[in-house]
């Protein structure tokens, strides 16, 4: 008799919006309007358009508004700085350019700058890397970029390196997140 009496208490506390939805897995949190927003690192190719890697996909962080309207702790763009030309030295210093080589370098050098830059716990910023690599043979480039952009929070380091047989420009992009 107990069981139809806890059934008919869950669907009238179920209609009254107290209990949670069969799809929450009977894990009830406090209700938040805020958004939810996934933090995945992707590195990206065009050989490897076709491939994703679902063993680094992250779970949703929720969080909840701080109505703080600017960092307290500013990105730091010289640190940042010596990080690239350390990573870029040391990875590039003896080599020369090839094709494939400069493919596999460039996603590896992302993933080093990316990670050392998240050792500065730097919080609420968002970080973008891109390195490119391309051979010397007299040529000259430009890289121009546009984005929505908080002049007040966002900023960017930007390193350039060149040998004998190749040059490399690296930028990280530091985009405040509320």
């Amino acid at each position: 008799m107990s069981d139809l009496l806890k059934d008919k208490s869950q669907r009238r506390d179920k209609k009254a919006g107290k209990l949670p939805l069969e799809g929450s897995h009977g894990v009830r949190g406090k209700e938040t309007t805020g958004r939810t927003k996934d933090s995945i690192s992707t590195v990206s190719n065009l050989d490897d358009v076709a491939h994703h890697d679902d063993d680094n996909a992250r779970m949703a962080v929720t969080m909840e508004n701080t109505y703080q309207m600017g960092p307290y702790k500013r990105f730091p763009v010289p640190a940042v700085t010596d990080i690239l030309k350390d990573v870029l030295t040391n990875y590039l210093q003896k080599e020369k350019y090839e094709l494939k080589w400069s493919q596999d370098m460039t996603k590896s050098l992302c993933e080093e700058i990316k990670a050392r830059v998240k050792n500065l716990m730097i919080p609420r910023y968002k970080i973008v890397v891109l390195v490119h690599i391309g051979q010397l043979t007299g040529q000259s480039m430009q890289i121009s970029s546009r984005c929505l952009w908080d002049a007040a929070n966002d900023t960017f380091a930007s390193y350039s390196f060149k040998n004998s047989s190749l040059y490399s420009v690296a930028t990280v992009y530091a985009v405040y997140f509320e």
